[in-house]
C-alpha cells in the first residue's frame, strides 16, 4: 500500500482489514505524508504485522516496487488505502482464484473488453463494489484487472520485471501488469468480495480550483494510453467475452 495523507481513509481501511480471515503482512510505503500518518504506523495498534517506509512523493508505481519487494511472502496484494473490504473473506477469494490453473491475475475491478485506443468498454466492466456488484459468483475473468485492487504470485511479478515505471507517476500501470500476465498465456479474473472504494481525491481534490492541474493530469492520461497502446497494440482490442455472451450483448445493447 501506499499512502499520501488522508489519514481518516487509512485507518477506516485498517479497521476493515481486522476481520480478514487470511493472515498478511502489510507492507506500507508512505510517499511524504504530512497529515498525522506518520504517526498512526509509528503508534501501529493493529494485530497484522507491519513494515513502514517513508517515501519521497516521488512516483506512486515506483513506490509500488518498492514496497512489494519488502515484502516477504509469496502472494503480493497491492491495495488502495481508500477501500474497506466489508467480506472478512475477500483475500482467501482472491487467494483462491490464483490457485485456479492458468490464472494469474486476480482483483476486484476489471473489464473484459478494451478498444483500440486501450480505453475500457463501459458495459463490460464487471466489480464487486458494495453498492451493487456485478461480479457473477465466485470469479469472472477479466482483459484488465484495475489497480484499486491487484493480487498475484510474487514470482509472476518477478517475472513481468514488476510495475512498468515508464507510465509515469500513478496512471496505466494496472493495464500493463494485466496485459504483461496475459502475455504469458495467463488469464486475469475479478473475485466476488464486496468492497466500499471511497474514492480518497487527494489528487483530483484541487481540480475545481486549478484547472491547470485537471488539464495537466487528463495530459498524463493521454501519455499513458498512448504509451500503453503503442506497447501493446499488436494484442489490441482485446476481449475475453465468451462468442454467445458477445452475441448476446451486441443484440442488447442500447441502439442510437
Amino acid at each position: 500500500m501506499c499512502v499520501y495523507n488522508q489519514v481518516a481513509l487509512t485507518r477506516a481501511c485498517l479497521d476493515s482489514l481486522w476481520a480478514t480471515t487470511e493472515a498478511f503482512e502489510l507492507v506500507v510505503i508512505d510517499n511524504g505524508s504530512t497529515d498525522g500518518t506518520r504517526e498512526l504506523f509509528e503508534q501501529f495498534s493493529y494485530p497484522f504485522p507491519l513494515r513502514y517506509a517513508v517515501g519521497d512523493n516521488r512516483s506512486v508505481i515506483a513506490e509500488l516496487n518498492r514496497g512489494w519487494r519488502l515484502a516477504s511472502g509469496e502472494v503480493v496484494c497491492f491495495l488502495h488505502n481508500d477501500t474497506e473490504m466489508i467480506e472478512p473473506r475477500w483475500l482467501a477469494r482472491l487467494l483462491s482464484a490464483l490457485e485456479i490453473p492458468g490464472v494469474g491475475l486476480a482483483g476486484l475491478y476489471g473489464a473484459k473488453r478494451v478498444r483500440r485506443n486501450g480505453r475500457f468498454v463501459g458495459r463490460t466492466i464487471v466489480h464487486s463494489l458494495a453498492e451493487g456488484p456485478t461480479v457473477r459468483p465466485p470469479w469472472e475473468e477479466v482483459a484488465i484487472v484495475d489497480a484499486v485492487c491487484l493480487c498475484l504470485p510474487r514470482a509472476g511479478l518477478e517475472a513481468v520485471g514488476g510495475l512498468d515505471e515508464g507510465y509515469g507517476f500513478f496512471h496505466g500501470f494496472d493495464r500493463d501488469l494485466s496485459f504483461s500476465v496475459r502475455n504469458r498465456g495467463l488469464r486475469c479474473v475479478v473475485v466476488h468480495a464486496p468492497f466500499h472504494h471511497r474514492g480518497g481525491g487527494t489528487r483530483t481534490r484541487d481540480f475545481v480550483a486549478q484547472p491547470e492541474r485537471e488539464r495537466a493530469d487528463r495530459a498524463d492520461r493521454d501519455a499513458v494510453l498512448a504509451r500503453f497502446v503503442a506497447k501493446w497494440g499488436h494484442r489490441l482490442p482485446a476481449d475475453v467475452r465468451p462468442l454467445g455472451q458477445r452475441i448476446r450483448d451486441w443484440l442488447t445493447r442500447p441502439k442510437s
